[in-house]
């Protein structure tokens, strides 16, 4: 089977601009395509995750991937899919965060002997002059049909600021500079981004008179996907520090059944072939599914040390072997004052299972916690600081769990 055809039977493709040039062009490897990622945090996280996956089949297809770091766009945020304005960043975070995005790239993708590259469009667009910009560029824009794209759409109920409405004629500016310096012949994007990446291909089109493609994929906070991607997106990072490995695992190893198999065809690198053949399982293997799922994407993200562990742990702890050393933990700092222990509230709130007090209240109240193998049933409730010392294992719901440990300087 050829990659598009490929990328078509695992459900990932949601529109193009011209399928028969786009299926010939990636079919034979030719495609010189761009993804880009606006450095609004310092990880990425599994929003990218589909969008780093699609450019690793394309590049194993003969594809060449330019990585686009949004050094520049970064400065203005991307409206599509917010209802509310992105919070300022200042110039060191976002070449903190560019950075950070190049080295968590760098596991996905293969930059050795120019197999791809990577650029930052705050070499070319923080140099432009608005007005020069503003004839060259902004004469090809119609205000009428920019407001008419969704991005926009979604905006003006609440407010769209002048700076926001600039964002798809940087975008599209970005595909044009890509393909006069580098050659780019296709960008790939989510499908929140369909109005911007067609305005970058009218605009090479009408500047350059050749034609450039686009293509969208489904991603998970997306369409089918909307409910698990409002749970997903800026909650399950990619960086090891903010979302462990074991995490990160235990996420996909409790998907609902219902989307176990999608989420294999679209994330996973497994064999066409097998994936059908798992298709007609018995429901009674749900449970193998998801850890095969878990353990894929963990691997792929962490490597296959971290995802050995991780599915270790999680066998531990459901079997009822009790605690692992991989398990996810917290060194506590008792508070001021505090003695003889630590509230339980407070606990779960250091331990980030809980947002605040009043959130650790109701997981309390609702039964949703248990220290070791007790049910906690009182938020007045205290961990004494000698089980502390020795560490204890917080459980919230059903499957998460968390080990805290007193700070032995603490003790």
């Amino acid at each position: 089977m050829e990659i598009y055809e490929e990328l078509q039977a695992r459900g990932l493709i949601a529109q193009v601009t011209d399928e028969q040039e786009i299926r010939e062009l990636i079919n034979k490897g030719g495609a010189r395509f761009y993804i880009g990622y606006d450095p609004t945090a310092d990880s990425l996280h599994i929003g990218h995750f589909m969008t780093l996956c699609l450019m690793k089949r394309l590049q194993m297809a003969g594809n060449k991937p330019v990585v686009l770091l949004g050094g520049g766009t970064g400065f203005v945020g991307d409206p599509s899919g917010k209802t509310d304005m992105r919070t300022m960043m200042t110039p060191e975070t976002i070449k903190h965060n560019c950075a950070c995005f190049r080295r968590q790239i760098g596991r996905f993708i293969d930059f050795d002997e120019d197999e791809a590259i990577v650029v930052n469009n705050a070499d070319w667009l923080l140099d432009l002059k608005y007005v020069e910009l503003l004839r060259d560029v902004g004469a090809c824009f119609s205000v009428n049909n920019m407001l008419r794209a969704e991005c926009y759409k979604q905006r003006m109920e609440k407010g769209l600021s002048f700076l926001e409405f600039n964002y798809m004629i940087m975008q599209s500016y970005d595909f044009l500079y890509l393909h006069e310096h580098y050659g780019c012949n296709m960008q790939f994007g989510g499908d929140d981004q369909w109005s911007n990446m067609l305005a970058g291909t009218e605009l090479i089109r009408r500047k350059t008179g050749k034609n450039a493609y686009a293509m969208t994929i489904n991603l998970l906070m997306n369409s089918e996907g909307d409910k698990m991607g409002k749970t997903v997106k800026g909650a399950v990072w990619l960086d090891p520090d903010k979302t462990s490995p074991y995490e990160f695992y235990q996420y996909w190893r409790n998907v609902a059944d219902a989307d176990v198999m999608k989420f294999i065809r679209m994330l996973t690198f497994l064999p066409l072939e097998e994936i059908e053949e798992m298709e007609h399982w018995e429901d009674s293997r749900i449970n193998e599914k998801k850890e095969i799922l878990a353990y894929d994407l963990t691997a792929l993200v962490h490597g296959e040390q971290e995802a050995v562990k991780a599915r270790e742990t999680a066998r531990a702890l459901f079997s009822g072997q009790g605690r692992d050393e991989n398990m996810p933990s917290t060194v506590i700092e008792l508070p001021a004052g505090a003695q003889q222990g630590m509230n339980i509230l407070d606990l779960l709130v250091c331990c980030k299972l809980a947002g605040s007090r009043s959130e650790a209240r109701r997981l309390v109240v609702q039964g949703g916690v248990g220290v070791d193998e007790e049910k906690v049933s009182s938020p007045e409730f205290e961990v004494t600081v000698n089980r502390l010392s020795e560490g204890v294992v917080i459980r919230k719901g059903k499957k998460v769990f968390h080990r805290a440990v007193l700070n032995p300087d603490n003790a």
